[in-house]
């Protein structure tokens, strides 16, 4: 599956639209990660704990997203965007969504 961020793919045709695709996830904090982050948060620098949460998010968004894609019969997702909301305290939902399309 190709998925870029730009509206159309150089070297690419798109033949076919297929429509909104998008996959979402929804993750809160833990406690034994807020212990290392308030640590951290002491001495300063990037808090690793929350780096990897949200990266494990867009993974998981992201492969949501390219789940319904390929059942509309895609073969690449264009305009990709990600977005992040604030749920409720400690929780955050981290949205991304593209354009499924048919390109050869």
């Amino acid at each position: 599956m190709i998925c870029v961020t730009t509206s159309d793919i150089p070297g690419k045709r798109i033949v076919k639209v297929l429509g909104l695709v998008k996959g979402n996830t929804i993750r809160a904090r833990n406690i034994g990660r807020d212990v290392l982050a308030l640590f951290k948060s002491l001495v300063g620098g990037e808090i690793e704990e929350y780096t990897k949460m949200m990266a494990e998010a867009r993974e998981q968004a992201m492969d949501r997203m390219i789940e319904e894609a390929k059942q509309l019969g895609a073969n690449a997702i264009v305009g990709i965007r990600i977005t992040t909301s604030y749920m409720m305290t400690g929780a955050s939902e981290l949205l991304v969504y593209g354009t499924a399309v048919v390109v050869e």
